[in-house]
């Protein structure tokens, strides 16, 4: 592992929460060092950062893994992939995460446990601690859009303190020409400084980290954690706040293109398989988690992806593997041996959330435009620890709209020896944390576009078959594939479906390639007996969590709805 190495590793180094840091006091007479590619002429003065010791602006992949290595900020990897890792924190904090109470959005947030908030006067004192701790200090820019349609598209700054964050930044968002970058001017920009922790006693935090967005001041600021995710889901948070006012449905989904120009978007929570699934060989990728559906059609977010690394392999996930052992690529958390650089993708020594980010241009057949047509598919993917939900179904779009606010899907109860029992979860509209208006909004803006382009829905279980966690296996990748093609192809249109006796949702009596039995998820339990049990207890919980969004949906939706059997 890294930190075993003859490296500084990151659990050791200045970068990371509880290590000294280089320091070399200030003289008060030194000018800001200027480095990089190209320097937006909006400058740091704009944000009020004052007293770093260099700024590097918008460096390029090689310029950026070169200041990782120098910095002993990471690893790298046969291939040339940069490994880094978070230390405590290697996943979100959604606990952490706080919305400024302000004027020109208070009335349209979606107030609650998902949303919370914070005072103006704690975000301003956080920013004030924020702007201290980036004096003499080496901070990186990156500038950068969001978004692939020029009609809604997003001017993002990023500001950090290490070039690993840079460099996933410039992985995970769309480049601007040069001539562009001369002249980036903000819409919004993130303060990211991993290394300071606030005061939850003095800060009006609930941990010494936090991720606060103040759509007043078009900012975020992040602290106190090193796991890059944060940054990409507080972009998505924003647009997903900002774009709805415009008409436009921001979606946490994945999205690809058949030969015939045919569209596909793939809801689904982390672990689902949006990235797996949409990185097909015989499809082009549009994009693998956030993508926005307005009248001129679906577009990526991102100029990236963000896949979980956890037992990749070649076989399996032939593209997303190679991207692994390309220079430019950040794996995040992934075991390394120190000495013969071999990784350990089976590894969750670190985390069960290893990650890999890399440019979309890494993934072959991508679109060039990173944009696609209205879609004829709409795939809510969902892991069902239980092993009850068929692996493929058709929707109506009643029962569509039910699935995309319930979001369900399940995980394990948690990591302690002896746990094997399955945890229900409840997203609204496959990614709530990162919703900042209420559900419903987002649903009737998918509502209308259903009806609109007459799309067609499917329900896919990619999580376990032959019994519940413990007992079944989870489902084999090639089988998902093969169901997934038949239906964008076609070729389940003619087949004889059959209501499922518990969900509703219609199943295929037969699939090309696919044994017949795999269809039919009570045919592959040996006790179908428990299997009535565990759908029933599956059905109880959807028909509980639902109970939230009946005053707000229409009759027809209400009627779609799962209901428990006695």
């Amino acid at each position: 592992m890294i930190r075993n190495s003859g490296l500084v590793s990151p659990r050791a180094n200045p970068y990371i929460k509880g290590c000294p840091r280089p320091f070399r006091a200030p003289t008060g007479d030194e000018e800001l060092e200027e480095r990089g590619s190209v320097k937006s002429s909006i400058g740091l003065d704009k944000h009020g950062i004052k007293g770093a010791r260099a700024a590097y602006w918008n460096l390029d992949a090689p310029s950026l893994v070169e200041e990782s290595i120098k910095r002993a900020e990471g690893l790298l990897a046969p291939g040339g992939a940069l490994v880094v890792e978070t230390g405590e924190y290697t996943g979100r904090s959604p606990k952490d995460k706080f919305i400024v109470e302000e004027a020109t959005s208070y009335d349209n947030i979606w107030w609650g446990s998902v949303n919370q908030s914070m005072s103006e006067k704690h975000y301003g004192a956080i920013r004030g601690k924020i702007l201290d701790y980036y004096v003499d200090r080496d901070l990186f820019i990156q500038d950068s859009y969001a978004g692939a349609d020029h009609d809604y598209r997003l001017n993002v700054r990023v500001v950090t303190e290490t070039a690993w964050h840079a460099l996933f930044t410039r992985n995970m968002f769309i480049q601007p020409p040069d001539h562009a970058l001369a002249s980036f001017d903000p819409s919004f920009t993130i303060l990211h400084a991993p290394g300071l922790n606030v005061d939850p006693a003095t800060d009006g935090t609930n941990s010494d980290i936090c991720v606060i967005v103040n759509f007043g001041a078009r900012e975020v600021l992040i602290t106190g954690t090193w796991y890059a995710g944060e940054i990409k889901k507080s972009v998505f948070s924003i647009l997903n706040y900002l774009l709805p006012a415009q008409g436009v449905m921001p979606m946490h989904c994945s999205a690809n293109i058949g030969e015939g120009g045919d569209a596909a978007i793939f809801f689904g929570l982390s672990g689902t398989g949006k990235t797996t699934l949409s990185a097909d060989g015989a499809r082009i990728l549009v994009g693998d988690d956030e993508h926005g559906w307005s009248d001129n059609g679906i577009f990526n977010f991102e100029g990236g992806c963000y896949a979980k690394a956890i037992r990749l392999s070649e076989e399996a996930e032939p593209e997303i593997y190679a991207t692994t052992h390309r220079f430019g690529t950040v794996l995040e958390n992934v075991v390394i041996d120190p000495v013969t650089r071999a990784l350990d993708f089976d590894s969750e020594e670190l985390t069960e959330n290893t990650r890999v980010s890399y440019p979309i241009e890494f993934i072959p057949n991508i679109s060039d435009t990173l944009t696609a047509g209205h879609p004829e598919h709409i795939v809510m993917l969902t892991a069902d620890a239980f092993g009850v939900l068929p692996p493929i179904s058709r929707m109506s779009p009643d029962q569509a709209m039910y699935h995309f606010l319930s979001g369900y899907t399940a995980r394990l109860a948690g990591t302690e020896r002896g746990v094997t029992e399955p945890e229900a979860t409840f997203s609204s509209c496959f990614g709530a944390p990162f919703m900042p208006r209420h559900p419903t909004v987002y649903a009737k803006l998918l509502g209308e576009r259903i009806a609109q382009h007459k799309t067609t829905c499917w329900l896919v279980n990619t999580g376990w078959t032959g019994g519940a966690y413990g007992v079944g296996s989870r489902m084999k990748i090639a089988h998902t594939r093969t169901m997934l093609r038949a239906a964008l192809a076609g070729k389940l249109n003619d087949v004889a479906m059959t209501p499922d006796p518990n969900f509703g949702v219609l199943v295929p009596g037969n699939c090309p390639d696919v044994p017949q039995d795999v269809l039919n998820p009570k045919a592959t339990w040996s006790d179908k007996a428990a299997y009535d049990k565990a759908a029933r207890h599956v059905a109880r919980m959807f028909e509980e969590n639902f109970k939230q969004f009946e005053p707000q949906v229409s009759d027809s939706v209400k009627e779609a709805a799962i209901h428990a059997a006695a």
